[in-house]
């Protein structure tokens, strides 16, 4: 229980305010990323006016903008000397593998913080209207997520890759549909992994150009073909042993997940896997924090999308014919696979 709640406490307003200053913070946080601050510091300049230098920027914006870091817990201070902490060495380097400076661009999008603006509007109508919505064939900001979010998405792949590896490392020639492939590293980790695997992905035409672009530069073109367009009208295909979906159910109500979990179902041989990646709040939909706070997200963004519990995934994958799902947590993420199989 906080202060806030405790019986006898005075009322605080600051949760509020600092609630409605959020949008400062996301937006600081962006400055030090597009000024390469984190990099600067990172290759061993410390105090503000080292650090303006190296980042062609003023000294006095730096030194506030460092010291603001320091007070959202991004870097720590003695004396006039700035150093990284752990996550920002590993997430904000430029430099780094798994850098995510890239998915700014994505997640501060302005369709993104538009859909904001107007979520009472969402509230009132019960979702994005439409003009809002980012769901439109061959919308150019998931060009901005395939190349921007991919460096989240490394524990799932490699997850995936390794419940996939276990059970088709033996198959001649494993058959796997990669649905909303985006940057295509799902794919691409499992083909790796299975180095006889082919690779079936499937999204819009102008993701799928990043998406093969990532898997010829890991030298698997020859293993990974395209299937462009809507993940409702393409042609599966048969004859598959596992169907990767991720990230997409989310924007979709119920029965729209159950008619592609249907033609997933279809598409797979007997035996074979739907692992889905996807936020899954828990039965109370209040936690844990991330999963639960994503149906706000949908709220704003789609007409008629959520964050699912384990529970309505497993009525999804029933009525389409799949066994009962498992839930594989991928912490310290905050997405969780949810694996159900074609029956025998």
């Amino acid at each position: 229980m906080t202060a806030q709640q405790q019986p006898g406490a005075s009322p605080n307003p600051v949760q509020i305010f600092s609630t409605i200053q959020g949008y400062q913070r996301a937006f600081a946080l962006k400055a030090a990323v597009d000024i390469d601050l984190f990099t600067a510091i990172a290759k061993g300049s410390r105090t503000a006016a080292e650090i303006a230098k190296s980042s062609n920027a003023a000294e006095r914006g730096v030194r506030i903008l460092s010291d603001a870091m320091v007070v959202m817990g991004f870097l720590t201070k003695d004396g006039n000397n700035y150093s990284l902490t752990p996550d920002t060495a590993f997430f904000l380097d430029s430099r780094s593998p798994a850098y995510l400076g890239l998915a700014f661009s994505f997640l501060l999008h302005p369709t993104q913080l538009a859909s904001f603006e107007h979520l009472g509007a969402a509230v009132r109508k019960g979702g994005s209207p439409e003009e809002h919505s980012t769901l439109a064939p061959d919308d150019p900001i998931w060009i901005e997520f395939a190349r921007g979010m991919a460096p989240m998405m490394v524990p799932a792949a490699q997850t995936i890759a390794g419940v996939l590896a276990g059970e088709l490392s033996s198959r001649p020639s494993a058959k796997i549909l990669d649905i909303a492939a985006s940057h295509g590293l799902f794919g691409i980790t499992v083909a790796q992994r299975l180095p006889k695997a082919h690779i079936y992905a499937l999204d819009w035409a102008n993701v799928l150009e990043v998406a093969g672009e990532n898997a010829a530069k890991q030298g698997l073109a020859n293993r990974y073909h395209l299937l462009p367009g809507s993940a409702f009208d393409v042609d599966y295909g048969t004859g598959f042993d596992a169907v990767l979906i991720t990230n997409l159910l989310h924007h979709f109500e119920p029965a729209a997940n159950e008619k592609m979990l249907k033609k997933a179902y279809n598409a797979l041989n007997p035996g074979g896997q739907v692992i889905i990646l996807e936020f899954v709040p828990n039965d109370d939909r209040v936690s844990p924090p991330v999963p639960a706070l994503f149906s706000l997200t949908m709220l704003g963004n789609t007409p008629q999308g959520d964050a699912y519990t384990l529970a309505e995934y497993a009525t999804m994958c029933r009525n389409a014919g799949l066994e009962t799902p498992r839930l594989i947590a991928l912490e310290p993420m905050p997405q969780s696979l949810v694996v159900a199989r074609k029956p025998f």
